[in-house]
């Protein structure tokens, strides 16, 4: 358990995550071939569409061995429509790699990573800058922005060594140690040209222990001893952030980072263990009865994989253990190690570590499975609301069930999607993080089940109302031989404060009997389901029987349920209808100088700014826009704010709609009609 580090890769799409753990892999002889993104011959990225797409969709679990260290390295997406992957891998890891380029600088994929594993998830963490070997790479600047942007304890240990404007290889500050473009190691430079260097990283160690500090206040060079015990205590308390460096596609400064993730990084024993839902603790205890996460589920043609972590005692193969969530037992058969595509079959995984079981059909991501008698159930992984909504209907008639098949079987693999079979607008809607995330589902439904599907903007929910009281005359009547059918009602519309039908009857007389009231409520509650002006529901609405006949033979429940629908079809369109549009509640949180932008888009879409906080760094706008212009802001939002904001937006109530937006809808209706 000593030996093992589980650590993450987390950055900005495009940061060379991928490319890195591929280095990884490559040197540690993990891998035979040194694998590329464009070529699309990655051991991570071996997903049909992450090959076609050439980005990460899934999170990968990578194991590699350096001496007698194993590495768990979990490779994630860097685009947010796969933030659901980032949060599994999160949920696994002791400690994570922040990835920037030493071009491109901090993106705001780095932004928003650290602040997922500082503030959110409080691992300690490292920073990795890479493609030292590309044009216009500037370590230094970069090294001063991560500084001025997350604070001084940014502390350089694996630093570039240059020639002109040309890296030729790496320095290590905590041994002192230099290593060429080939891995090489030679001789070290003059320590004096890495002055700075050193400073930043000495006071930053200095502060981890009493003895150090006297040490360096005292003029002392800290040994490299000091250092690096100084750098793991920083790294596990969070008050330090060593930085590396180096070009993966190169392979340089791959093997110094690896050194660093098994010298620096905790160990699963080292970690803070978990709380049980019922206030328990699980810590990571070798010899403790067996406690496992499941963090990850995997389908394929060969069956369901469920990915799990060890948390407590160690999982065997034909093991039975209890699903905390269901109460039934679960026999896990055959257990694995799997590195990308590639599954390795074992027979034990011990506590701290990852590995995979097939074939456990009710078993889902978020399960906690325990040792009977001992059993615990942790929280499930926390994923973020979905964001993005589209309608989805197949090309070819009739396929719609495959679409509800294939996507609930995508759904084992996927909690950050919904699909819900919207009745009112009749419509099948998938919702999920973004259009590219909900683009790759669509592709697997044609790849994986075999139906092709169009996606369109899904309709909003409209409802009707009436703004003044009328009475209005209904008469059902027909003769066709034998017994006929007579119904005859006057009724009285007036709008009411109550969504719901309210039904009232004043009758007197006898009129209209008692036992056909009933039949009057429900066939105005049925044509209610379809206003006069767009097909939308009627809400709001009082209906008063005031008065009708019937005839002693002819007259019976069906009759009159048909003369109060031709009252409700003949009177309506003479009460002032007007058409409702669904208002909700935007709640915006953006960095404060894309205020001015967000609070100006929102005027554009009809909606009014309700009110402005400021929380740390944060700005959080409050307003209320009307549904119908909110369905592209997902991806607005992330182009009017470079991706550093995040939003929820919640229905509040209906307002009516202005005229030009009746008239619109309206002729839509009809059109569709």
């Amino acid at each position: 358990m000593n030996r093992l580090r589980n650590v993450c890769l987390l950055g900005h799409g495009s940061d060379g995550k991928t490319s890195l753990s591929e280095s990884m892999l490559y040197l540690t002889k993990a891998s035979d071939r040194l694998g590329k993104v464009a070529d699309g011959n990655t051991v991570a990225d071996f997903d049909a569409e992450e090959i076609k797409r050439q980005i990460s969709i899934s999170m990968t679990v990578l194991p590699i061995n350096v001496g007698d260290c194993k590495l768990n390295v979990i490779d994630t997406p860097g685009f947010p429509d796969f933030e659901g992957e980032v949060a599994q891998a999160l949920r696994v890891s002791d400690a994570a790699i922040i990835l920037c380029g030493a071009k491109n600088g901090i993106g705001v994929g780095t932004e928003k990573a650290w602040k997922k594993v500082v503030r959110r998830n409080k691992l300690p963490r490292m920073i990795y800058v890479g493609k030292l070997d590309e044009e216009n790479a500037d370590f230094a600047k970069t090294l001063e922005d991560l500084r001025a942007k997350f604070g001084a304890s940014i502390s350089p240990v694996v630093v570039p060594v240059m020639d002109g404007d040309k890296t030729i290889g790496i320095y290590d500050i905590a041994s002192g140690k230099a290593f060429d473009a080939d891995g090489k190691e030679v001789a070290a430079p003059d320590a004096a040209q890495f002055s700075t260097y050193y400073e930043y990283l000495a006071e930053n160690v200095a502060e981890t222990d009493e003895a150090l500090m006297d040490k360096f206040f005292s003029g002392e060079t800290l040994t490299p001893e000091d250092l690096k015990q100084g750098i793991a205590a920083g790294v596990k308390a969070g008050s330090l952030t060593p930085v590396f460096c180096g070009s993966a596609f190169t392979d340089l400064g791959t093997m110094a980072l690896l050194q660093g993730i098994v010298d620096y990084c905790p160990s699963p024993a080292e970690g803070t263990g978990e709380k049980a839902l019922d206030g328990s603790e699980v810590l990571c205890d070798a010899s403790g009865k067996t406690v496992a996460f499941v963090f990850k589920t995997q389908s394929d043609q060969y069956g369901k994989f469920s990915f799990f972590k060890v948390l407590r005692g160690k999982v065997t193969n034909d093991m039975s253990l209890v699903n905390a969530r269901t109460g039934e037992s679960e026999k896990l058969g055959h257990i694995f190690v799997v590195r990308g595509k590639k599954n390795e079959e074992v027979k034990e995984i011990s506590c701290g570590d990852i590995g995979a079981v097939a074939k456990l059909a009710d078993v889902k991501t978020g399960d906690t499975l325990c040792a009977a008698g001992a059993v615990v159930e942790l929280a499930a992984i926390d994923f973020l609301p979905t964001c993005y909504s589209l309608a989805i209907t197949p090309k070819v008639r009739g396929q719609e069930d495959k679409i509800s098949t294939g996507l609930n079987r995508l759904k084992d693999e996927d909690l950050t999607f919904t699909l819900v079979n919207n009745p009112e607008t009749r419509q099948l809607v998938i919702s999920g993080m973004g259009d590219i995330h909900i683009d790759v589902l669509c592709s697997k439904l044609k790849s994986k089940f075999g139906v092709e599907v169009q996606t369109e903007a899904p309709r909003v929910p409209y409802r009707e109302k009436i703004r003044k009281k009328v009475k209005v005359e209904g008469k059902h009547k027909k003769q066709s031989g034998g017994s006929g059918q007579f119904g005859h009602v006057w009724v009285e519309f007036e709008p009411c404060e109550n969504e719901e039908l309210v039904f009232e009857e004043k009758i007197f007389g006898g009129s209209v009997p008692k036992n056909f009231h009933p039949a009057v409520e429900k066939g105005l509650r049925e044509s209610m389901q379809k206003g006069v002006l767009a097909g939308y529901p009627m809400v709001f609405l009082k209906a008063t029987l005031v008065d009708g006949s019937y005839h002693d033979v002819d007259s019976n429940e069906m009759s009159f349920k048909l003369a109060a629908q031709l009252a409700y079809r003949n009177g309506l369109p003479t009460a002032n209808p007007v058409l409702l549009e669904p208002i909700g509640a935007l709640r915006v949180a953006v960095p404060g100088s894309y205020a001015g932008d967000i609070m100006g888009d929102v005027s554009k879409r009809r909606g009014r700014v309700m009110g402005m906080d400021s929380i740390d760094d944060v700005q959080i706008i409050e307003a209320e826009v009307p549904m119908a212009e909110m369905h592209s802001y997902a991806i607005d939002l992330r182009s009017m704010a470079q991706g550093r904001g995040s939003f929820t937006f919640a229905f509040v109530r209906y307002e009516d709609a202005p005229a030009n937006v009746q008239q619109k809808v309206i002729e839509d209706a009809k059109t569709e009609e």
